[in-house]
């Protein structure tokens, strides 16, 4: 995954200023952990606030400027010796070696031809830095005693990360050493790159990320300085913001679930040299076989010797991309922008219309999605749209009309309207809907076209264009595509069209058809909400809140889906790494 980084060599030590005693920096970092467990701030405060905590991070990055460890030499320097090291350590390396791909970075290249499903890369587990290998660690003895790490294996591995970085005789140093010293993703964006995401749905996203960042830091820092288990980590003499930013932001673009050695549960891990591969458009192809005990991955396609190979990271948005991986990616066919729609309790209907949602699995407030592509809605929000229409008649209908059981198996399929009128209502309400969100935007999308032209935009201004653009280009799609779809239905309604009606014979039309949106509500996971398709570990924090933290790229080697190809035990997927901003932690 060399796109989700650049290369900024700086020599270590050089350029500090005049040493800050250590009261000092403890004041300033009690400060920045204050300021950063408040309440979260009342509507429209949330950039004040981020101004804020950003100015508390300078002051204390200026401070400390020149203390971070840093590798001489350049990135690529280093890659013979991963090579190498991988190759010892029982991986495969003879089918492919890393390259530099300009645009996306460094990335994987066939050294030969490469059939599809051919397994052409495996990891062992000896090779991975997970949450495991950090409990045997010099951090173990701190780990057993910080309720924060146990909950929150993405900041352990953090921390792991750091410590093995600091230490010259480290096992991971050749895996280490070949790992970007700076990332594109938001933490290191200017303040004038964030604000070019002011209005969209991204923003409160990376703004958290930056909040959450900043506090683990100042809670982490005062933990390495004052507990007794800490006396022996190398992070006592260093440990600065820099640190912690390159720290998290290599585990939040890299980090994956994997099996643990009983197979009984999963945990995280950092997967080397696998973790080169950029991602495509495709399936998941890597998975854990348990029996050998190793990451497995085999091709997406076939490769002609020279190609670059690619893995499939997941079903991400560009949002999710360009906050947990560090890149746009332009041809996205699972992007996708977020819509919160519910039933007003003060609705004289409520009560009905949340009971047939109930029934069909639906809560009476949720957050869909809007997609890219046709059908821009779900079989989910089909059915809530559907629902949230109806009239009194229908309603009683669907709970107390012939066949109301059967009924609900109908109400995100698009073959069995509820009525021509309800079909207007919905498709009219959405297209209002998303023009109305387009207006909430500070510029249009022919600004943001004209915006991507100039030629001395930076990369970090540009991903923030971007990603801002491709949500207006989602909306305005849903519009036209709901302004189709009522003209339709407007026309069946005046041609007299008569309206299918649902037999049960076509249940199986239900059951068995792969299109989303003929499948029966009920059977579906309501995979939509803001939750997120990750891990979730939930913890209370500084300022009372939740915290949650997901992964992916072992859908690839990470997920609950079980592999059985190559014969392999079956095990968990992975997909391609992904961590939501590393989490928030608990109270001191």
């Amino acid at each position: 995954m060399g796109k989700k980084s650049r290369v900024k060599t700086q020599k270590s030590g050089s350029g500090a200023n005049t040493v800050v005693s250590p009261k000092e920096m403890m004041n300033l970092i009690s400060e920045l952990l204050q300021k950063c467990s408040s309440a979260a701030p009342s509507g429209g405060k949330e950039w004040e606030e981020y101004v804020q905590i950003r100015g508390l991070v300078e002051k204390i990055r200026k401070k400390q400027k020149g203390l971070s460890t840093v590798f001489d030499g350049n990135r690529e320097d280093y890659f013979p010796d991963l090579m190498c090291w991988a190759q010892e350590n029982g991986a495969s390396c003879d089918g492919f070696t890393v390259t530099d791909f300009g645009t996306e970075g460094y990335g994987l290249r066939a050294t030969r031809d490469i059939k599809a499903e051919e397994l052409f890369l495996w990891i062992p587990r000896k090779m991975l830095m997970t949450v495991e290998s950090a409990q045997n660690s010099l951090l173990g003895p701190l780990y057993g005693q910080d309720r924060i790490m146990q909950a929150m294996g993405n900041v352990t591995l953090a921390l792991h990360l750091l410590c093995e970085r600091a230490s010259p005789s480290s096992f991971w140093l050749p895996y280490i050493r070949s790992l970007p010293q700076e990332y594109d993703t938001p933490l290191y964006y200017q303040q004038d790159d964030v604000q070019l995401l002011l209005g969209t749905q991204a923003v409160q996203d990376v703004l958290s990320q930056y909040k959450n960042t900043a506090r683990q830091y100042a809670y982490f820092y005062k933990l390495v300085q004052t507990h007794p288990a800490a006396s022996k980590l190398p992070l006592k003499d260093s440990f600065t913001f820099d640190d912690y930013r390159w720290a998290v932001s290599s585990v939040m673009t890299r980090q994956n679930q994997i099996p643990t050695e009983d197979g009984s549960r999963v945990t995280l891990a950092l997967i080397p040299l696998w973790d080169m591969c950029n991602h495509t458009n495709g399936l998941i192809t890597t998975g854990y076989n348990l029996e050998d005990d190793r990451c497995e991955c085999v091709a997406l396609q076939d490769y002609k010797e020279n190609e670059q190979i690619y893995i499939f990271y997941g079903t991400r948005s560009n949002a999710e991309f360009v906050i947990h991986n560090g890149f746009f990616f332009q041809d996205n066919a699972h992007d996708r922008v977020k819509i919160k729609l519910g039933v007003s309790k003060s609705e004289r209907l409520y009560a009905m219309k949340a009971e047939v949602l109930a029934r069909a699995g639906i809560p009476a407030s949720c957050v869909f999605a809007l997609h890219c592509n046709e059908p821009p809605i779900s079989a989910q929000l089909l059915a809530f749209l559907r629902v949230f229409c109806m009239t009194e008649e229908e309603l009683k209908d669907y709970l107390f009309g012939d066949g109301a059981i059967n009924k609900i198996f109908t109400l995100g399929n698009s073959e069995f309207p509820v009525s021509w009128e309800n079909e207007i209502k919905l498709w009219t309400f959405l297209e209002n809907r998303a023009a109305l969100l387009l207006k909430t935007y500070k510029t249009t999308s022919e600004d943001d076209r004209s915006f991507l032209e100039k030629p001395d935009l930076s990369l970090h201004s540009r991903l923030a264009v971007q990603l801002r653009l491709a949500e207006k280009e989602i909306l305005e799609k849903v519009s036209a595509s709901g302004r189709d779809k009522r003209l339709h239905f407007q026309k069946k309604l005046e041609e007299g069209a008569p309206l299918p009606h649902f037999e049960e014979s076509d249940i199986a039309l239900l059951e068995n058809n792969d299109t989303d949106a003929k499948l029966p509500i009920i059977l579906r996971k309501l995979e939509e909400v803001e939750k997120g398709d990750g891990l979730q570990v939930e913890e209370p924090l500084l300022n009372g809140e939740k915290v949650s933290f997901g992964t992916e790229k072992i859908q690839q080697v990470s997920r609950d889906v079980t592999s059985e190809r190559m014969g392999q035990t079956q095990a968990p997927e992975l997909s391609a790494n992904r961590t939501e901003d590393i989490p928030k932690e608990n109270s001191e």
